[in-house]
């Protein structure tokens, strides 16, 4: 059949407040235009991330209710953990609260003062805290990665003549690891092939690099790869991410993407002596190594989450429900980011209001502008979460976007077809958008706290032009 229709039913609901446009304005005001700052409750479709927001299904819920609590050798761990190792066959697993503490702990024991971080493209938290140690995080994506219009089925690809020139320029021993984000979150959610995570798992091994993966959306990213890469279309999903894995040292992951589930993360490595140090840092900053900062009921979560993620039926309902939107949109003329990746669609605000400087935040009127006409909460992945540079300045980013990240097994098609439909009437009404200024910002991941305000003191002519009819 040519339906796709959810692989699952629905058991529970949740009510949605069907907010008004005059209330939105309010709203949006006295969150002072960060969408960020916004009670949830006061949001109709919520895309600001898929972090964290799944729908849990049933045999989760379940393994909640026997979740064991033990504050050391739960066994809930040890099926966390065999999980885990069934999908990345890594020698050490450090469960963590999240994926930035995975982070964290990582860079803490690895990265040193001047020294460099290598990516496809390192996202928010990421780049935060490489910087934090006074190291540089260096985006090394294929060019076609920068193109919002390129078909490439790889755009999240590292460009490997570029790799191997930054290492023979600045010397393998000032780069104390290296890294792959599958999928490429900050490019747009896109995959990167086997080919390429081969082929930088290859050019590290050369030079003693270690080699890392960001694997927030491994199975994502191994769907990509069943569906587009030669020689894998009758590969179970599950052996290609073994594979992915089997090419690198170490990951650091969040639970709260491919783990389907509310909160959680781990550290995965092979080195013993990075591991010791790891282990140490977690029981200072975390827990003790068989919870991490998690409870029992959040280890069963997980583990059950990583059998459902591999999962043909969900995966393929998965992917083809978030090109359903992308694919809409791009039909009505409106600027999205191709191909569509896995688990959001990306507007290109550049192109969308091409009368707004990338230093006026394009990404961020847009967004303001879809929660006032919709309700629709999405984020800014552009100038305003990295612009701001170590020193400083401020330079337009390499993109202009805004994500709208679709929570998985959350919303149905009819959500979907709303979405669709503000976007459409606010891309109609684009010429009435008016750039904006940020009048508050903390000095890093500034696009969770900054205040911003409208470029102009009069902006009525934005909100006559926005009213729906």
């Amino acid at each position: 059949m040519k339906t796709i229709i959810e692989p699952f039913r629905i058991k529970s609901v949740e009510p949605i407040y069907m907010s008004s446009r005059e209330e939105r304005e309010s709203y949006i005001k006295d969150a002072h235009y960060n969408l960020f700052a916004l009670p949830s409750q006061r949001v109709l479709i919520d895309l600001l991330t898929d972090s964290g927001t799944s729908g849990m299904s049933a045999a989760q819920w379940a393994g909640i209710m026997i979740g064991d609590e033990s504050y050391a050798g739960s066994p809930s761990y040890l099926r966390f953990e065999k999980a885990v190792r069934h999908l990345m066959p890594f020698r050490y697993i450090i469960p963590t609260h999240q994926g930035r503490a995975a982070e964290r702990i990582l860079f803490g024991v690895a990265v040193k003062k001047g020294q460099y971080v290598l990516n496809n493209t390192h996202f928010d938290t990421t780049r935060a805290n490489i910087e934090s140690l006074g190291a540089f995080a260096v985006d090394l994506v294929i060019d076609e990665g920068l193109d919002p219009s390129s078909m490439h089925p790889f755009k999240g690809d590292m460009n490997t003549e570029k790799l191997t020139a930054f290492i023979a320029d600045k010397g393998a021993e000032n780069i104390p690891l290296c890294m792959i984000t599958i999928t490429n979150n900050s490019g747009g959610g896109q995959p990167v092939s086997l080919e390429n995570i081969r082929a930088v798992s290859k050019i590290c091994k050369k030079h003693h690099i270690p080699f890392f993966i960001d694997a927030c959306r491994f199975a994502e990213n191994a769907w990509f790869i069943k569906m587009r890469e030669d020689g894998y279309k009758n590969t179970p999903v599950s052996d290609i991410v073994r594979e992915i894995f089997s090419l690198a040292d170490g990951c650091t992951m969040s639970a709260k993407k491919d783990g389907i589930a509310n909160m959680g993360g781990w550290l995965a490595l092979n080195n013993p002596a990075w591991e010791e140090q790891c282990r140490n840092i977690l029981i200072l900053t975390e827990g003790f190594p068989t919870y991490g900062g998690l409870s029992g009921r959040d280890l069963e979560a997980i583990a059950q989450g990583l059998e459902e993620v591999v999962q043909d039926d969900y995966l393929h309902y998965r992917i083809a429900s978030t090109e359903y939107v992308g694919r809409h949109l791009h039909e009505a003329g409106v600027p999205v980011l191709l191909p569509v990746g896995g688990h959001a669609v990306y507007l290109d605000a550049r192109a969308f209001l091409p009368h707004i400087p990338s230093l006026h935040y394009p990404g961020q009127s847009l967004a303001v502008a879809l929660y006032i006409e919709g309700g629709i909460r999405g984020c800014e992945i552009g100038t305003v979460m990295f612009g701001r540079q170590p020193n400083g300045t401020e330079q337009p980013g390499k993109m202009d976007l805004v994500r709208l990240a679709i929570p998985r097994r959350v919303y149905t098609q009819s959500h979907m077809d709303y979405v669709v439909e503000v976007i459409i009437d606010v891309f109609g009404k684009r010429d009435s958008l008016q750039g904006m200024k940020i009048i508050e910002e903390p000095p890093s991941l500034r696009h969770f706290t900054a205040r911003f305000d409208w470029r102009t003191e009069d902006h009525s002519k934005l909100e006559k032009n926005t009213a729906v009819g």
